[in-house]
């Protein structure tokens, strides 16, 4: 989530006196996680926060956002056939605006949606573009300022993809905060093989677990969209590896098997063969969606045809410094898996790069853009939000401070020119 407002001094709360009229409108646009979503009954209106919440959190997530993808419409559809998910419309759907901003809609927007849907679904596509439109109108015709988090990313470079002239219009600057522009490798092929866990510690004993979230994982359309795109020029590709233990002729042979971008597909389709979940006393089988892949794989070239419009500023803030999953490996030597189904059930060992410690470096800085800047900040994924340099620079950026003391590693561009290889 965003937990800062680029419009107000860090250490300052203001009150509605100290709102600028003339300062340009911001729009804040959160990553994966990052909106508040509610199971809506059709019949009553009644509404359940199914996400985020700690109470029976994992319990409410089984019952009201377990999903399966309907490749007829593209969209995911809860398994609760009583209820929808929805986003609220009170804040927007991201948390703390009312805290950033005495008044909301004026200079602070928000723009809250269902991040299992693909990044490119209509519905997204269609709500961004009344939120635009909305924030253009309410500032007085003011263009907006788009700052976007991981994955927001990924859906406003589809947003400038499909609707180049209305991005256009409507958009002055863009600051991008750690984006997987080529995909989080690492992260995102364990999510799919064994799942996601949000929060550590003692505190995951209260929360969604890491099983129930790859559940749901396994049919969003959004996480194949982050897969490691296969026609980037890696420094090195990405590669899923599998301690194999093999038999044959009453021989065994101990073999590690490497899986790179495009083979990977082979061995979801193996490890994921027999995933299913017991839902409402009935079995529903989960295996890799390949209707969702092919999605994807369009996803990926929509984003590859993405081009800034002329007149429109691009920042990218992306961290480094942290070791960041990139290579991921099943089993071992002495403890190898025999069938790969089994890799659902096992624990991974990671090789790492630079990055955030869930986008690398290199995926991050590789927007394809013509950026005003780039900065790299040392900091984690979601401390970028909160760190103080981060906050310097995007009011720097907003004209809103001249001058900022940096202490951070930086990469500016000068010439100008885009990073996509």
């Amino acid at each position: 989530m965003l937990c800062f407002c680029p419009c107000f001094d860090d250490n300052h709360h203001p009150t509605s006196d100290d709102v600028d009229l003339d300062l340009e409108p911001v729009l804040l646009i959160s990553g994966i996680g990052g909106s508040i979503l509610t199971s809506k009954r059709k019949k009553l209106g009644f509404d359940t926060r199914v996400w985020v919440r700690i109470l029976l959190a994992d319990l409410e997530f089984k019952k009201k956002l377990w999903s399966l993808y309907n490749p007829k419409t593209g969209y995911t559809e809860t398994l609760d056939k009583d209820n929808e998910i929805v986003v609220p419309d009170d804040d927007y759907g991201l948390y703390a605006i009312d805290i950033l901003d005495p008044s909301p809609g004026t200079t602070l927007f928000g723009y809250g949606y269902d991040f299992r849907q693909s990044n490119r679904i209509e519905k997204l596509m269609e709500d961004l573009k009344v939120k635009l439109e909305t924030a253009y109108k309410a500032s007085g015709g003011r263009k907006v300022n788009i700052i976007s988090h991981s994955m927001g990313g990924l859906l406003v470079m589809c947003f400038m993809s499909l609707h180049h002239e209305v991005f256009s219009k409507y958009v002055s600057k863009w600051i991008c905060i750690g984006c997987p522009f080529q995909g989080a490798p690492g992260c995102i092929n364990d999510s799919l093989l064994t799942g996601l866990q949000f929060v550590e510690g003692l505190e995951s004993f209260f929360f969604v677990s890491r099983w129930t979230m790859h559940q749901l994982l396994v049919e969003c359309p959004s996480i194949y969209e982050m897969l490691a795109n296969p026609d980037f020029n890696w420094k090195k590709q990405p590669k899923i590896q599998v301690w194999r233990k093999h038999s044959k002729d009453g021989e065994t042979s101990i073999e590690l098997e490497s899986y790179g971008p495009v083979e990977s597909i082979t061995l979801f389709r193996e490890a994921l063969r027999h995933n299913e979940l017991t839902y409402d006393g009935k079995t529903v089988a989960l295996p890799f969606n390949f209707a969702i892949s092919r999605w994807a794989a369009e996803t990926r070239q929509v984003l590859n045809n993405a081009k800034l419009p002329d007149g429109v500023c691009f920042y990218n803030i992306y961290g480094i410094s942290f070791d960041t999953p990139f290579d991921v490996c099943y089993g071992s030597k002495a403890s190898p898996i025999e069938d790969l189904s089994e890799i659902c059930h096992s624990m991974p060992q990671y090789s790492y790069v630079d990055g955030d410690e869930t986008v690398s470096a290199e995926s991050a800085k590789a927007d394809g853009f013509a950026a005003v800047e780039r900065v790299a900040i040392a900091a984690r994924h979601r401390e970028l939000l909160s760190d103080k340099t981060v906050f310097q620079h995007i009011k720097k950026w907003l004209g809103v401070e001249q001058k900022v003391n940096i202490h951070s590693k930086t990469s500016r561009v000068s010439d100008n020119k885009p990073v996509r290889e």
